[in-house]
């Protein structure tokens, strides 16, 4: 049985043909996958519709996490695609550990909640979403506030970090990452941990290029995987800020499409597998979540549009976690470590 057994749309793309990044485990995962947060504007069975028919035009790569609140709708659709002939071998299905999981005794339980919902027997990928534990309510302001809230503590982290490793031993995951993490965090949890990331998901965007991010996960041998690769203009609007710039409406970005004659956002992915990010777009509309597949076997951007495009980065993050901040008042510049101490 092959990962072609499902009748592609006339349009698809063999899921052969998508390129394929190695990880440090030796497995390997295909470089653009279909994201699953809706946000606030798309409901659970549009994203479990989505996932149907992403898998009909040739995805094999689903991002999903707990805390998107659709990964029951998700599963149903996986459970649609296996039927139609697509072995679970030939799908990457990640999930993510929730900020209020962080306990050592939650963490096998909620792998194993996403496990059923889901319905499969292990996931491909499992990652911890945010290095803290701070949790919020779903849809809260941006200026909520956990009273429990605090910041990193590396010694808590290492101990939500052994049950992530556990899983691996029990089989229930196949290989283990990290998300929203900085290097410091990343030098300290490389130095304890027993099995090491294999990667780390960051946002990554022509406006936000995270260059010495990047370089420093791809020297210690983890895969970069991009969220928001396009600039996240689904996002909510709790999250949008008056000084926030718009990828998709750069000049240069806008010259680069017309020039190829397709829709910026493709630039965008271009951009991201030109310096080897894996890409999770988002979209439930069936032309876009296809020409985002269609940039993994597409013609590379050129030297010169990689140069041009590497002019543009704005260092605009437009997922900046504020509801995870842990004092009153505090910038949500503390999240990130911007002067390479962890923020305490």
């Amino acid at each position: 049985m092959t990962a072609r057994r499902l009748p592609l749309a006339a349009d698809g793309v063999d899921p052969d043909l998508v390129p394929r990044k190695r990880l440090s485990s030796g497995a390997s995962m295909p470089v653009v996958g279909l994201g699953t947060f809706g946000s606030d504007h798309v409901t659970a069975q549009e994203v479990g519709a989505a996932v149907s028919g992403a898998a009909e035009v040739g995805y094999r790569h689903f991002d999903c996490a707990s805390v998107y609140g659709n990964e029951r709708e998700i599963g149903v659709a996986l459970a649609d695609v296996q039927r139609s002939g697509v072995p679970r071998e030939a799908l990457f299905v990640t999930s993510k550990l929730w900020n209020d999981k962080h306990d050592e005794e939650d963490v096998i339980s909620s792998c194993e909640k996403s496990l059923d919902d889901l319905g499969l027997d292990y996931l491909d990928l499992y990652l911890v979403h945010w290095p803290f534990p701070n949790h919020h309510a779903t849809g809260c302001d941006v200026h909520a506030r956990s009273s429990a809230a605090r910041p990193y503590i590396h010694a808590d982290y290492m101990k939500t970090w052994r049950a992530m490793e556990r899983l691996v031993d029990m089989g229930l995951v196949r290989q283990i990452g990290t998300s929203n993490m900085t290097i410091p965090k990343l030098e300290l949890l490389l130095r304890d941990a027993s099995i090491a990331p294999v990667v780390n998901q960051m946002e990554l965007h022509p406006h936000l290029q995270q260059t010495k991010l990047l370089r420093y996960v791809q020297e210690k041998g983890i895969v970069a995987v991009g969220y928001s690769p396009i600039g996240s203009p689904g996002r909510p609007e709790r999250d949008r800020t008056p000084e926030d710039t718009v990828d998709i409406e750069d000049p240069v970005v806008l010259e680069i499409a017309s020039k190829r004659t397709v829709h910026p956002a493709v630039v965008c992915l271009l951009w991201a597998l030109g310096r080897e990010h894996v890409v999770i777009p988002f979209s439930v509309k069936r032309r876009n979540y296809l020409a985002n597949l269609q940039a993994a076997v597409a013609e590379p951007l050129s030297a010169a549009e990689m140069h041009a495009l590497a002019g543009i980065d704005r260092n605009c993050r437009l997922i900046k976690g504020q509801v995870f901040l842990w004092r009153e008042g505090q910038p949500w510049e503390d999240l990130w470590d911007l002067d390479g101490r962890i923020s305490q």
